[in-house]
């Protein structure tokens, strides 16, 4: 069956459980299933490494690898799931330079004997010397897999949201390029995915004419932009001003989503959400999937997921056909895809299994190694163990059972202070006919400890005794028969009803209730727990008189406190916390209120506009559907008009 490769910046790993169709089954699984994908790469996850759970690395049927931040927290983070059915990886990385290392090791994977590095790394003339690798490789951005077909990247190139960025961002962006090309002079064919922030044409973004006439700069100037020329130098058919630069002369990967849809407009990735853009349309289109020459033909499809919502970006996705073309010959994905002699002619060989687990797979992390997920455990059916038989009693017991010895270990041991007499619970193996008698001899005797008298105990302990007498208890069947007859005469709840009855005494119960408080305390005297001592039932009886004494029932209308009105107070909460009225737009809709955040001397004003989102041409219109030009400051509206 084909091969789907789909790639999505998810502005944070589970915010796509937010939205519809995700919030219907909020598993990974079911997110993969929708998107149909054998391969996810994912960006801006967001997350660190004390934010792995389970349900994010012990993903029935997938593997997962991710390169997370090393110092900012909540930033950047790219993540790559496989399906283990479909593909598996022979080696993987994390980082473009190369320069971090493997889990528990302190070998670079640059410094890996070759057989084991993915290779292309690129050389310090190839990179720009105001960043170091290691900086570039800290934040977390790339995720680099080798199958037997390509090499896979999965990338988050750093975006320009201020001056301070620019150095990182194209040092960053000359590494992918260093990369990339030496990869290809090695030999193999690369597939390149991810939120490259790279608008590459004036096809690729809405309002384009507009923008350039308000920052004042031409066409040329905007395809001369440093990210913008790195970008078209890279793909065939970029529009690359005046010559091409050294070590450049040649572009390597093709823009797969152009080619199946080369004059398509509209076809955007990103909106702008504090803008509401993406009803209108208003984006621009920053993901990308690309390959080399090699691998071109194997496509049948590439397309955008524009109705998927669950992030700012939607997924990018690309098709391998089922059966490809490798040196000349027809072979089925499968088995180019996957470790040699698991497939042959498209028909697994051998099933994958945790030895095809790489070191930077998470699922070799402390926390989740040989761990499974919890609905495994109650979907797959455990090994039923082998009972071992029970060994024969010896000779020293002279034919008595082990339960027999534990009963008479039980006489002669002295019991524990306020312990009750309590008949053994029901084995869960087999009863034997020894046991079942020494199950009646170990009740007999416990019967016998009971009646006997005991020293005293401690009133602290005593009292708990007597409250876990009270309580219903699990018992033998011998056990039970014989207390049924004793607690048949006490007071029993008959009706599920009374559970929920208030527990505050009702008149004329205070004798009741005296006698039960009477009851709950220790016995004075040793030889009948029965009677109670006449001096705590007299004390009893008079702290309920004096009690009910103090709270003489009050006549009506003799209270002082001011009545309670519901009505009066909802209108006074009404006047305090009243919604608040908003002011209509030219559509006859209420205003959306916002703050403004470009810095000045109007920063932080609130302010009410139209909340239609922006229609195609990226401004605020008159006489149409999208938003129009109603704007009234927070200050200037009476809100109670």
């Amino acid at each position: 069956m084909p091969l789907r490769i789909t790639t999505w910046n998810v502005n944070g790993i589970r915010n796509p459980f937010s939205y519809q169709p995700w919030r219907e089954n909020r598993s990974f699984q079911a997110m993969f299933d929708i998107l149909e994908a054998d391969i996810v790469v994912m960006q801006e996850t967001k997350i660190q490494r004390k934010d792995l759970r389970d349900d994010m690395v012990l993903v029935p049927g997938w593997d997962v690898y991710f390169s997370l931040p090393k110092y900012k927290k909540g930033y950047s983070g790219v993540v790559i799931y496989t399906r283990s059915s479909q593909c598996c990886p022979i080696r993987a990385e994390e980082g473009i330079t190369g320069v971090l290392c493997p889990p528990n090791s302190s070998t670079m994977f640059r410094n890996l004997p070759e057989d084991q590095q993915i290779g292309g790394y690129p050389t310090p003339d190839q990179l720009s010397s105001s960043i170091d690798e290691q900086t570039l490789d800290s934040e977390g951005r790339c995720v680099i897999l080798e199958f037997p077909a390509f090499v896979l990247i999965g990338v988050y190139s750093p975006a320009m949201r201020d001056e301070t960025r620019v150095e990182f961002r194209q040092a960053y962006i000359d590494a992918i390029d260093a990369r990339v090309r030496n990869l290809v002079k090695m030999g193999k064919q690369v597939f390149l995915c991810g939120d490259l922030n790279i608008i590459r044409s004036d096809l690729d973004t809405a309002g384009l004419q507009e923008r350039l006439r308000k920052e004042g700069m031409t066409m040329d100037e905007f395809f001369s932009t440093p990210s913008r020329r790195f970008f078209n130098h890279l793909v065939f058919g970029g529009y690359v001003v005046g010559e091409r630069d050294q070590g450049r002369e040649e572009p390597v990967l093709w823009d797969l989503c152009r080619e199946f849809h080369p004059a398509r407009q509209g076809m955007y990735t990103c909106w702008e959400t504090r803008k509401n853009a993406r009803p209108g349309n208003f984006g621009s289109r920053i993901d990308y999937v690309l390959c080399t020459s090699g691998i071109k033909s194997w496509f049948i499809d590439a397309n955008i997921q524009e109705g998927l919502l669950g992030s700012d970006h939607c997924p990018v996705y690309a098709t391998i056909s089922d059966v490809v073309t490798v040196d000349g010959a027809e072979v089925h994905i499968e088995d180019v895809m996957n470790p040699p002699g698991m497939f042959k002619g498209g028909v697994r060989q051998r099933e994958w299994t945790t030895k095809d687990l790489l070191p930077t797979s998470a699922k070799l992390i402390p926390e989740f190694d040989r761990r499974r997920n919890i609905r495994d455990m109650f979907f797959k059916k455990a090994t039923t163990p082998k009972v071992s038989p029970k060994p024969a009693p010896s000779d020293h017991q002279h034919g008595l059972g082990a339960s027999e010895t534990k009963a008479d270990t039980t006489d002669s041991s002295d019991p524990q202070p306020g312990s009750t007499a309590a008949a053994p619970e029901p084995s869960t193996e087999a009863v034997t006919p020894a046991s079942t008698a020494s199950v009646s001899s170990l009740c007999a005797s416990s019967n016998r400890k009971t009646a006997s008298p005991q020293k005293a105990p401690p009133p602290k302990r005593q009292a708990e005794s007597s409250t876990l007498q009270s309580r219903p208890q699990k018992k033998g069947k011998v056990a039970l028969g014989r207390e049924s007859s004793s607690s048949a005469s006490g007071t029993a709840q008959s009706t599920l009803k009374g559970f929920f009855k208030p527990k505050t005494p009702t008149p004329g119960t205070n004798g009741d209730l005296a006698d039960t408080t009477t009851s709950k305390q220790p016995p004075k005297d040793s030889d009948s727990g029965s009677h109670t001592d006449p001096k705590s039932a007299s004390a009893a009886n008079k702290n309920n008189t004096s009690n009910s004494s103090e709270d003489p029932p009050k006549p009506e209308g003799s209270s002082t406190e001011k009545v309670f009105d519901p009505i009066e107070a909802k209108e006074s909460w009404s006047k305090l916390l009243g919604k608040r009225v908003l002011p209509k737009c030219e559509h006859g809709e209420d205003c959306q209120m916002l703050v403004t955040k470009k810095p000045g001397v109007n920063c932080g004003r609130a302010f009410f506009m139209c909340a239609r989102p922006l229609g195609p041409s990226g401004d605020k219109e008159q006489g149409t559907p999208f938003r129009c030009r109603t704007f009234i400051w927070s200050s200037d509206w009476n809100s109670r008009q």
